[in-house]
């Protein structure tokens, strides 16, 4: 490890942290696979959604669970990136289409193969997005993915 949490400047955020932390490097994020993409999109946009369902008020956690779930589940992810297709650039586009056209070992127990290939384009693009630490383009992209599709959050 390379810093002691007290010569590292928390001031960047929870990802300045974890690199500084954990000594990751910058990579060429283009030349990553998709599927390691879509494996940390998942989380960053279950962070996003949990967060601002947190921020709208104290619930109980079976609440917040349930709104979650609508949001994150493969045929909302789904939803989103046919929604954002006019809103993405070339480079995010093929973002997608990596991930789309990747062979997860697995699929969602409640959604069809495409669904579930489509949800792996749109994670992809958020992990992607994240590790060339574009957090004003996630947030934008959520925001008017949930607009497009209707989604309440």
């Amino acid at each position: 490890m390379e810093e002691s949490l007290e010569e590292t400047n928390l001031e960047g955020g929870l990802d300045e942290c974890v690199r500084a932390l954990f000594g990751v490097e910058e990579k060429d994020w283009d030349q990553f696979s998709p599927l390691p993409l879509a494996f940390l999109g998942d989380s960053v946009y279950d962070l996003v959604i949990r967060t601002v369902l947190v921020a709208r008020g104290s619930r109980q956690t079976a609440g917040l669970h349930g709104d979650k779930s609508r949001l994150v589940r493969a045929g909302a992810q789904a939803a989103m990136l046919a929604a954002l297709q006019d809103h993405l650039t070339e480079a995010e586009k093929a973002v997608c289409r990596r991930g789309r056209n990747a062979h997860p070992a697995n699929t969602a127990k409640n959604a069809s193969r495409r669904e579930y290939l489509d949800a792996t384009g749109f994670e992809a693009l958020l992990g992607w997005l994240y590790l060339r630490k574009e957090y004003d383009r996630i947030a934008e992209l959520i925001r008017t993915g949930l607009e497009e599709t209707g989604s309440e959050i």
